[in-house]
């Protein structure tokens, strides 16, 4: 289950539009805090963004910014803005897609559906080379699916990408800076602590598998990945 962050302060249409979704299976969770979106955003951990343009206290041009500094997620404005500008603006600011309300809630179906594709399934960059595997541990980064001892879960593209470098590093030490080029273009900008927040989640996920000491943190340089069995 996809997880989707919309962000519209409008609550009778956040409510709609996230019921249409609801019901082709994603799992949506509506803004809260117009004041601190990043670190709501954060929380949430999303594998998508619908957000609007006209928000309280910044709009979603900032926000977008903001977002980018930490995930790659794909980011759809959604905004009663029709006019060209506003959608140079929304690409150049981070966004991938542009909706204008009003709009037809299937078309926002559609356009989440095909975003995801993009990002994440059949025409996902790499997706013919997804699979990588060490000591027992497998990683499709077509299904963002982590697999041991029979046992699957799920991750968020931050945890994949962290993964599929641990993985490719063959249990070399990985530095933190190259963690977050690999994660984030605008690596100088983001806090370094994000970074470990998304190492913990990626230890948490791992650990429902059984491998609560997979990552091991080298101090002063970086992780390195040690599943049970070696490497592959």
């Amino acid at each position: 289950m996809h997880k989707l962050f919309l962000v519209e302060d409008e609550p009778k249409l956040a409510a709609m539009v996230a019921a249409h979704l609801e019901r082709y299976g994603y799992d949506v969770v509506r803004a809260t805090r117009f004041d601190d979106l990043k670190t709501e955003f954060l929380t949430v951990d999303p594998d998508l963004v619908l957000l609007d343009i006209n928000l309280p206290w910044y709009d979603g041009f900032y926000w977008c910014r903001q977002f980018r500094t930490v995930s790659n997620a794909p980011i759809i404005f959604i905004s009663a803005r029709g006019g060209e500008m506003d959608q140079v603006m929304a690409i150049d600011n981070g966004g991938d897609d542009y909706i204008v309300k009003p709009f037809n809630l299937d078309l926002v179906t559609a356009k989440v559906r095909g975003a995801l594709r993009r990002a994440y399934g059949e025409y996902a960059t790499g997706a013919e080379e997804s699979a990588l595997a060490a000591g027992g541990l497998r990683y499709d980064a077509r299904r963002l699916q982590a697999t041991y001892a029979g046992r699957d879960v799920e991750l968020s593209r931050n945890e994949g990408q962290l993964l599929e470098a641990l993985l490719r590093a063959g249990g070399r030490v990985v530095r933190r800076d190259t963690l977050l080029v690999a994660l984030w273009d605008d690596a100088e900008f983001v806090d370094d602590n994000t970074l470990t927040v998304n190492v913990n989640r990626l230890r948490r996920k791992l650990a429902e598998l059984g491998l609560e000491e997979a990552v091991r943190t080298v101090r002063g340089e970086g992780y390195r990945l040690e599943p049970p069995g070696g490497r592959a």
